[in-house]
């Protein structure tokens, strides 16, 4: 057992109509949302709202409303509290898929994650983003690495250096201006900064996260500095938290994001997650939910998070990992600790 909490052995399952049923239900899903983000016309949401301050956002997480500090594991967690990479053993390669038809804004990722080599877990990731190409005709490189320690079972720190090269050769709301028109064909954003966090879990049924995202204060509504915290109850099966966020920069006063999830693991094999979150600048409130398909050697998921109040967009989330370790390739495919997650 590693030193994953709430966690167990997965027992081996072949790939079944379950999978395919998933499959089709995502493709329905890109098939009536997708085509929106192709229209040749401005996005008119506010360029905070599509940029998502900055975050990049797994299904599971996206589901949950981003109330994913506390409990949040494995390619999850390197974006979100870099500590909880270390709360479990597991070696995954990831593709991740990022659509917001109403910002007009696509993202994609590739992450790997390595809790299982050593006590030392370290994760992986590179996006490339386009946002609103008819309008702000914003692009943006991001890199990340991970890096994270059990100091005990209960006790996990973490650390992840980022990169953001971002460029902005259209005009934003304000028209030809340094706040919104960005440089032609230079990068506005070019460097570095980092997030840091640790992981709490008094027991194996509660778990507390609490993250401080960009700490160098960079000073941009790119990469805002703030700080954000969760608590965590559940198991395996079953799994309940709640986050609150404060960004300190994008806008001119502190502002906070209240968020809340919950996922069943139903029949072994199909996550099924519903999340709210609100923003209280934007006055925005946002329902989100999704499902998946977990097999010992691999997993698909899809979601979706839609503002019912406030300026209206959707997000539309997918993504595929490989379980390295449940195909014996990282460790001993019988002895596979899965997260809460899966």
């Amino acid at each position: 057992m590693g030193v994953g909490y709430g966690v167990g052995r997965f027992r081996a399952m072949k790939v079944s109509s379950g999978s395919r049923l998933a499959w089709a239900a995502w493709g329905v899903l890109v098939a009536l949302l997708v085509p929106e983000v192709v229209r040749a016309e401005p996005s008119s949401l506010p360029p905070e709202l599509g940029w998502n301050y900055g975050d990049q956002e797994t299904p599971r997480t996206a589901a949950l409303g981003g109330a994913s500090r506390a409990i949040g594991t494995d390619l999850n967690a390197m974006f979100i509290n870099p500590a909880a990479i270390a709360a479990s053993r597991v070696y995954h390669l990831g593709a991740l898929v990022q659509v917001w038809p109403q910002a007009r804004r696509q993202s994609y990722g590739l992450a790997a994650v390595d809790s299982a080599t050593g006590r030392l877990a370290a994760g992986i990731s590179g996006f490339y983003t386009v946002q609103d190409s008819e309008g702000l005709r914003r692009k943006a490189t991001d890199g990340r690495l991970a890096l994270a320690f059990p100091l005990s079972e209960q006790l996990l720190v973490g650390v992840a250096g980022k990169y953001l090269k971002l460029r902005q050769d259209g005009l934003g709301p304000l028209g030809v201006s340094l706040a919104s028109g960005g440089l032609s064909q230079e990068p506005i954003i070019h460097g570095f900064t980092f997030d840091a966090g640790i992981t709490v879990r008094p027991s194996n049924f509660l778990s507390i996260g609490l993250v401080g995202a960009n700490l160098t204060n960079p000073g941009d509504g790119f990469r805002p500095l703030g700080v954000g915290g969760g608590i965590g109850i559940g198991k395996r099966e079953f799994s309940l938290e709640g986050d609150v966020a404060a960004d300190f920069t994008t806008f001119q006063k502190t502002t906070l994001r209240y968020m809340v999830g919950g996922e069943l693991l139903a029949a072994g094999s199909y996550p099924l997650r519903l999340g709210y979150r609100f923003d209280q600048f934007l006055k925005n409130h946002a329902l989100s939910g999704g499902l998946g398909y977990i097999d010992r050697q691999f997993c698909i998921e899809a979601s979706v998070r839609h503002s019912v109040s406030g300026d209206r967009s959707t997000g539309i989330f997918f993504g595929f990992q490989i379980f390295l370790e449940g195909m014996g390739l990282a460790r001993s495919a019988d002895d596979v600790d899965l997260p809460v997650a899966y």
